[in-house]
């Protein structure tokens, strides 16, 4: 929240919604300290749906030109968002993304060092923007006109991971105007007790099942673009970002208390689309010795499922 506030903007010119979403320590109170000494933040609680339903709440509530999400352990560098928002006002962009850097809890990176001498992209196409560019599957790299969100009339899927992945390949394959602007804005801190990595069985389990539904959702989203004839490139991309969630599947699997039974009944049914066998998977966007072994491994079944009854911690399968 500090960062927010050191970005340089009037408390007049944008607002800040700070989603209340059913916690149950100390945040809400230190939430309702902000907005009792800044007339621009707001709270809103709700009962816990999830970071899906949080951010669609948000999403219906804001009223600013443009949106953007931020993560509660993440912050941005000093006096950044003028910047972003001049760049993309300026040239009337759906959206625009810029730089992020991951770093260690603890270990946070100097505010105040931050290069701003960069130029903007080429302005494109979505569709275009993919092909040329390694796009993240998070939100909290880009900045979203929002009369451009609310014509597409997209959200977040509720009550699943993976919600922005999915929600940005669809933003961005509808993007009509869309440049990056490289300027270094964005810090992600890496903390080990994070939702994501969290290694809890039964939201384990959860994270594996919502890699395979955001494989599925893509093959759909994929064979529309198909239909509309758009480039190959962009489809060569989409598809490599299909098959990472069922490969980054496929290796929670290993380290996980499902069923082989259960694994056998996900692999089939992704038999049936072409996210599995993982033909487009190792490449420009995932290099090194590591993918390409894995990636041969995983595409036998039968090799898998040996590896399954290896690594898998559970000795009783089915």
């Amino acid at each position: 929240m500090d960062s927010v506030l050191r970005q340089d903007l009037d408390p007049d010119l944008y607002e800040v919604i700070i989603i209340n979403d059913g916690s149950t320590d100390n945040s809400l109170k230190v939430a309702n300290s902000y907005a009792e000494r800044y007339h621009n933040i707001s709270v809103v609680t709700k009962t816990n749906g999830g970071v899906g339903s949080a951010r669609n709440e948000g999403l219906t509530l804001a009223k600013g030109d443009y949106i953007y999400f931020i993560d509660p352990d993440d912050y941005l560098a000093d006096a950044v968002l003028p910047i972003l928002l001049k760049t993309a006002d300026d040239n009337n962009l759906d959206i625009l993304t810029f730089a992020s850097k991951s770093v260690e809890y603890g270990k946070l990176l100097n505010l105040h060092s931050i290069d701003k001498n960069v130029e903007l992209s080429e302005i494109t196409s979505g569709i275009n923007y993919i092909s040329n560019y390694k796009f993240q599957n998070e939100v909290w790299w880009y900045l979203i006109k929002r009369s451009f969100i609310e014509e597409t009339e997209l959200k977040f899927i509720e009550d699943r991971w993976m919600e922005d992945a999915i929600l940005t390949a669809q933003l961005f394959t509808r993007a009509q105007k869309m440049a990056t602007f490289p300027l270094d804005a964005h810090r992600h801190v890496i903390i080990s007790s994070s939702a994501m990595k969290s290694k809890e069985p039964i939201h384990y389990l959860k994270v594996i099942d919502d890699n395979r539904n955001a494989a599925m959702v893509f093959e759909s989203m994929i064979a529309d673009l198909e239909v509309k004839e758009v480039n190959k490139a962009c489809i060569k991309r989409l598809r490599t970002r299909q098959q990472s969630f069922v490969f980054f599947m496929m290796v929670r699997m290993l380290k996980s208390t499902i069923s082989l039974k259960n694994v056998k009944v996900s692999l089939d049914e992704l038999s049936g689309t072409n996210a599995y066998p993982l033909t487009d998977f190792a490449g420009i966007d995932y290099q090194g010795f590591k993918y390409k072994l894995l990636t041969m491994l995983f595409n036998k079944k039968p090799v898998f499922y040996l590896l399954f009854r290896i690594f898998n911690p559970i000795l009783k399968r089915l």
